[in-house]
C-alpha cells in the first residue's frame, strides 16, 4: 500500500484516467511544470485507471515507476468517474488537493492562481466555465440547460458551469471522504459541505485527443444521479401529476354523467382511446420516478465497496527510482476503502 508516514506534500494532483493513452503524456509533462512552480516542487500526482483498454496503464505505471512524486493506482474494471476520482481522494496526501481531468480541457496552469485564491481563505476554488471550445451547439445547449435546472430543483446551491476541476483543502477533502454515498455527485457533495467556495472563471478548451467520455447516454445517466442524489423535487412532481390526472378523471367521469343524463349515451371510443392512454402515462411517469428513488436506496443499502483496487505502482514507497507493486491477484476489496483515508488534520 501507499507509505503515509512520510511527510506530507503542499499539494496533491488528482487525475481520473479512462482510455487517455493519447493525452497523457502531455498532460503529465503540463501538470507537473504548473505544479512545480506553484509548489516548488512539493506535490504529488495521483492517476487513477478507471479500467482503460488502450495504452493508458502502462504509461501510468512507467511515469510512477520514475518519478516519485507520481503515484499510479489501477482499478480492477470501470467502475465510472466519481468512483476513479474517490480513489484518488482517498489516496491523497497533500494539505491542498485539485481535482482535473488528464484530458487536458482544464488547464493545469490554472493551478498557480487557484493555489493564491485559496491563500486567501478559500476552503474551494472551482473553475467556472465561461466557453466552451470545441463542443457543438446542442453540447453545450444541454450543459447549460442542466446545471440550471439542476439549481434549480436542488435543495443544495450548486454553481452553475463547473464541473469537477476544483482545488479544496484538506479539511474539505477529508469532509468528502466521510460521507458514505454509493451514488456520488462530487461537486454536489462539496457544495452541500458548505464554506468559502469560491469561484475562478476560464476558457474550457477542446480535448487534446481522442474522444469524450461523456456521450449522450451517460450524460443523461449522469443528469438522473444528479437530480436524484440532490433533489426529491421530482417525487413532489409525481405527486402534483397524480393529483391532476385525479381531478381530470372526476371531471370526466362528470361528462360522461351528464351525457348519461341525456340519453347521450353513444359509444365515443376516440375519448375513451384517449382517457386511457393519458392516466396509463401518468402512472408509469409516477412509477418510474418513485422506481428511481427506491433502486437507489436499495443500492445503498447493500454497502459494496465503491470500487476494488487491482494494483498501485509508486517509486516514493522504497524512497527511489525502484517501484512498489502490490502483489499480483491481491486486490484490495474494504467497504469503499480501496486506500485507506488519510487520517484526521487538525
Amino acid at each position: 500500500m501507499i507509505d503515509r508516514d512520510s511527510a506530507l506534500p503542499r499539494l496533491s494532483v488528482v487525475a481520473p484516467c479512462f482510455n487517455e493513452a493519447e493525452s497523457l503524456s502531455a498532460f503529465l509533462v503540463r501538470m507537473t511544470a504548473s505544479a512545480e512552480t506553484a509548489t516548488g516542487g512539493d506535490f504529488e500526482i495521483i492517476l487513477v485507471d478507471d479500467g482503460s483498454t488502450d495504452g493508458t496503464w502502462p504509461l501510468m505505471a512507467a511515469a510512477a515507476a520514475h518519478d516519485p512524486r507520481v503515484i499510479a493506482i489501477r482499478l480492477r474494471r470501470n467502475f465510472g468517474h466519481q468512483m476513479a476520482v474517490l480513489a484518488g481522494l482517498r489516496a491523497a496526501r497533500g494539505a491542498r488537493v485539485l481535482l482535473i481531468d488528464a484530458d487536458l480541457q482544464d488547464p493545469p496552469e490554472l493551478i498557480g492562481p487557484m493555489m493564491c485564491q485559496m491563500n486567501g481563505g478559500a476552503d474551494v476554488v472551482y473553475g467556472r466555465r465561461v466557453e466552451r471550445v470545441g463542443e457543438t451547439v446542442f453540447k453545450r445547449g444541454s450543459a447549460a440547460l442542466f446545471y440550471r435546472l439542476l439549481r434549480q430543483l436542488s435543495s443544495v446551491d450548486i454553481p452553475v458551469d463547473a464541473g469537477d476541476f476544483r482545488l479544496m483543502t484538506r479539511r474539505v477533502v477529508d469532509l468528502l471522504l466521510a460521507l458514505p454515498e454509493q451514488h456520488r455527485f462530487t461537486r454536489g457533495l462539496v457544495s452541500w459541505l458548505g464554506g468559502r467556495q469560491e469561484p475562478i472563471d476560464y476558457v474550457r478548451e477542446a480535448r487534446f485527443a481522442g474522444e469524450t467520455k461523456y456521450p449522450l447516454a451517460k450524460m443523461l445517466r449522469f443528469a438522473l444521479d444528479a437530480l436524484t442524489s440532490f433533489s426529491i423535487k421530482p417525487l413532489r412532481l409525481a405527486t402534483w401529476l397524480g393529483f391532476a390526472a385525479a381531478g381530470l378523471a372526476l371531471m370526466l367521469m362528470g361528462y360522461s354523467a351528464v351525457q348519461w343524463a341525456r340519453g347521450h349515451v353513444v359509444d365515443g371510443w376516440t375519448s375513451l382511446f384517449i382517457a386511457v392512454t393519458t392516466f396509463s402515462a401518468v402512472q408509469l411517469v409516477v412509477l418510474g420516478i418513485i422506481g428511481e428513488y427506491l433502486g437507489r436506496l436499495v443500492i445503498e443499502s447493500k454497502h459494496r465497496p465503491h470500487y476494488i483496487v487491482d494494483t498501485v505502482i509508486s517509486a516514493r514507497a522504497l524512497g527511489g527510482p525502484a517501484p512498489m507493486v502490490s502483489p499480483a491477484g491481491a486486490a484490495t476489496v474494504l467497504p469503499g476503502l480501496a486506500v485507506p483515508a488519510s487520517p484526521p488534520r487538525a
